[in-house]
């Protein structure tokens, strides 16, 4: 699953670790989900999509819909 975390913090001017400490979960968290290392929780993708005040399906993308 692909997503625009990076993205989405830019926007919004924040850091990784900023990032982290809102949602309670760490740093490396973060990174791992930015790289497309770690795919989060429906709990913290919900979280991260309320963070940004976004819908959860603006941040995280389906790359199976994508390359059809």
């Amino acid at each position: 699953m692909k997503n625009r975390l990076k993205e989405f913090r830019a926007i919004h001017d924040t850091t990784q670790a900023e990032l982290a400490k809102e949602l309670q979960v760490s740093r490396q968290t973060i990174i791992a989900i930015e790289k497309d290392k770690y795919d989060p929780s429906l709990k913290l993708a919900l979280k991260m999509a309320r963070f940004f005040h976004i819908p959860v399906e603006k941040l995280f993308l389906d790359s199976k819909k994508e390359s059809s």
